[in-house]
């Protein structure tokens, strides 16, 4: 893989860093239970921006009576849905970018569509997660197309980026034997993506308060059938969850497992890219790729042993979005060295 900056790179890499501030702000609004801290959408109480004067706290309250009004909360909801908005017009700039530079064989075209659609859908998600009162499949739907979005930006990056070189002889046959594990991995990665939003969403960081047993017990009672019941009823407000403990249990359980056999896997493949042969920049990912992994372990510790302290539980979203990027630049990597299309 070879430097290689192309028009619309800095444009694609400033999107990226939008991304995941967006991505952050969406975890932190959740955390802080702001996820209802304006109870319509896209405004707030019926207001473009948040009511802070006595006069309008009183309409807004009239109009929402079940809903008083939480400025502490509002702020994280519409700061988040405001950087949300720009992400999508941005995204907007990147296709229009693209479509006129679109007789230029090294611009990506189809892939800035294919964000401009995921950010128009996620928005469709944000309203509902507010308008179906954080009913969790919305919710973690909302979570990973957030996720998704950020990846495909990074993916536009590496396009615009790096010049594939495909490689030849011994290089060549080692990746074409390491990309299942690539594969693999970050399919696995996303699921466990979506059973930590799940956990968000259902409210069960705590239900296993203690490491590395759970409840004092290797495996306590759990209700795994309550705990994936994925036709929950629609309607009630999800603030705070609504699962009994057993449930709640079921939930983390799995997250745990989850955890294990993705850092059986993701670190399996670190070690075979730190070992390939006369690659150091596939041996530079491997190293990453642990050192990310580790990382995140840790905070998925900690998140139990210091019961989910909020600044951690931040960091444990972001360093996901961080070992995610990692795996699409693997596979971005591999394909490309292998000399198949990305």
């Amino acid at each position: 893989m070879i430097r290689d900056r192309r028009p619309g790179y800095r444009f694609a890499v400033g999107a990226l860093a939008l991304c995941f501030v967006v991505v952050i702000l969406g975890a932190w609004t959740r955390l802080v239970d702001a996820g209802l801290g304006c109870p319509d959408w896209p405004g707030c109480y019926g207001f473009a921006g948040i009511p802070m004067s006595s006069e309008r706290i009183e309409i807004a309250e009239m109009r929402f009576p079940d809903a008083p009004v939480e400025v502490d909360k509002a702020w994280p909801e519409m700061v988040h849905r405001y950087f949300a908005g720009t992400l999508g017009l941005v995204i907007l700039g990147l296709a229009i970018f693209a479509w006129r530079r679109r007789n230029d064989p090294e611009q990506p075209v189809k892939l800035p569509f294919v964000l401009l659609a995921v950010v128009i859908v996620q928005a469709a998600f944000g309203a509902w997660t507010v308008t179906l009162k954080l009913w969790p499949q919305v919710v973690v739907a909302h979570l990973l197309g957030g996720f998704l979005t950020l990846s495909l930006l990074w993916l536009l990056c590496l396009r615009l980026g790096w010049r594939r070189e495909p490689a030849v002889g011994e290089i060549r046959n080692f990746m074409l034997r390491l990309r299942p594990w690539a594969i693999a991995g970050i399919v696995l990665l996303v699921v466990q993506i979506a059973l930590g939003g799940w956990v968000s969403a259902n409210y069960a960081a705590l239900a296993c308060p203690d490491f590395p047993t759970c409840q004092g017990r290797w495996w306590p009672d759990a209700d795994f059938a309550h705990g994936f019941n994925l036709f929950q009823e629609v309607g009630p407000n999800y603030l705070g969850g609504l699962m009994y403990s057993e449930g709640r249990i079921a939930i983390h359980l799995v997250h745990r497992i989850g955890a294990i056999v993705v850092a059986l896997i993701l670190g399996v493949l670190a070690y075979r890219l730190w070992r390939a042969p006369a690659a150091w920049q596939l041996s530079g990912l491997g190293i990453t790729l642990a050192a990310v992994l580790v990382l995140q372990l840790l905070l998925g510790v900690a998140n139990v042993v210091f019961s989910l302290p909020l600044l951690v539980a931040t960091a444990h979203n972001a360093v996901a979005a961080v070992l995610l990027l990692v795996m699409v630049s693997v596979n971005y990597r591999l394909r490309a060295i292998t000399g198949k299309v990305a």
